[in-house]
């Protein structure tokens, strides 16, 4: 069973019956209409939710949390802020009674604290090969985009942060931001929609619509070069700008990524790359989508003599779908291990709660998983090749390498 309704606010409000599951899941999304004032503005005020309330200090919080074990997470995505918890059904009350805390009355008054945790994780963070080596991609495939805020650029504006600004900030995406609710478990409908709408109704009206921050395409080849002393492998990431959820091409590129390197054992890159000419440690590919823009891209962390070669074995394998059609039962295969994936990763109803929430946040729709399998199912290998050809191209790619 699911029912769609609207709160008295606009608010989007969907529950799917989940029958014979003790812990409802519950999921409030905020999506990011405007750009943050300052890079890391947005991740210093969602870290400072679980610190305190009018009503509950941290400890107090966590406390309560612990004592009917719910779990509540605050978390902020690329394309919005999410509030979810997890909990017994008998305790959907207290939940929503300590969710609804947090969203209208944190404080905000521990950001000097925060700021400085937040800091040194940052560096410690940075002290990781790949993380330096994905960090240095992402800050120029999404160059002059909120997507590119990445932390070293974070880092170097930390001390801009006043508690004025986060205040401000949260007013802001309060104000406007399309929000979405959803609840999957195993509790009363009308019960569920009479409380959430009591405790979420009268935030500010929805937004309908949700802003796009357009990404201008890549008109050059980048190449990123960074050494680091005391390395024992190399960190290469190759990757390309292409269309996201609302592309007719999106069913090609979630199929390509599971062929070429999401597929673990079987999955081309780690056949040819690893087990045939042992180039490679750890190899992959990522097909990455967010509702403004996405990237493709291979990672391989490699001996660094084998640099070249490893580079070599990139576009011979890139090379390889852009020419011949993948065999039929390879984008069978294909097929079935991305559905299978999706399955799996919905068996819970904190996943279901979320993933719903995602779709209809980004303007999607509740049944997006749904009609995305249809067109899935109906690429050909012929679509393959095409899209490979289209987008994975010889030039405007980003590549990353970091060595000793």
């Amino acid at each position: 069973m699911r029912e769609i309704r609207d709160l008295k606010n606009g608010t989007k409000f969907l529950y799917k019956k989940s029958d014979n599951t003790p812990r409802t899941a519950f999921c409030l999304n905020f999506s990011l209409n405007q750009e943050e004032a300052i890079p890391g503005l947005y991740s210093v005020m969602t870290r400072l939710f679980m610190q305190g309330t009018k009503n509950r200090t941290a400890e107090e919080l966590a406390q309560e949390l612990d004592e009917y074990a719910i779990e509540l997470i605050c978390e902020l995505k690329s394309d919005y802020l999410s509030f979810k918890f997890i909990c017994l059904n008998e305790d959907f009350a207290k939940a929503l009674e300590i969710l609804t805390d947090v969203v209208k009355n944190t404080t905000f008054d521990d950001f000097q604290k925060e700021i400085v945790k937040y800091e040194g994780e940052i560096q410690v963070a940075m002290d990781s090969p790949r993380n330096k080596a994905i960090e240095a991609y992402y800050k120029n495939i999404y160059a002059n985009h909120p997507y590119g805020n990445t932390e070293t650029i974070i880092l170097e504006n930390l001390d801009k942060i006043t508690k004025e600004n986060i205040q401000n900030a949260y007013k802001e995406i309060r104000e406007n931001s399309r929000k979405v609710i959803t609840i999957v478990g195993d509790i009363d409908f009308n019960m569920a929609l009479e409380e959430t709408d009591r405790a979420f109704g009268d935030l500010e009206e929805s937004s309908k619509e949700v802003v796009i921050f357009h990404k201008s395409p890549l008109t050059e080849t980048i190449v990123l070069e960074q050494e680091k002393e005391d390395l024992n492998q190399a960190h290469i990431i190759k990757g390309w700008l292409v269309p996201s959820y609302e592309g007719k091409d999106f069913g090609a590129f979630m199929l390509l990524n599971v062929i070429l390197g999401a597929s673990g054992l079987s999955s081309r890159l780690f056949c040819e790359l690893r087990d045939k000419k042992g180039l490679a440690y750890v190899v992959r590919s990522t097909y990455e989508t967010a509702l403004s823009a996405a990237n493709f891209r291979i990672y391989i962390a490699t001996e660094p003599k084998n640099i070249e070669t490893a580079l070599a074995g990139f576009k011979e394998e890139i090379d390889k779908i852009k020419v011949e059609l993948v065999p039929e039962k390879e984008l069978a295969d294909a097929k079935n291990n991305l559905f299978g994936k999706w399955a799996f990763s919905l068996e819970t109803n904190q996943r279901q709660a979320a993933l719903l929430a995602h779709y209809g946040t980004l303007h999607l729709g509740f049944d997006f998983l749904d009609e995305m399998k249809k067109k899935i199912q109906a690429v050909t290998v012929e679509d393959l090749r095409e899209c490979a050809k289209k987008y994975f191209t010889d030039e405007d790619f980003v590549l990353s390498i970091l060595k000793p």
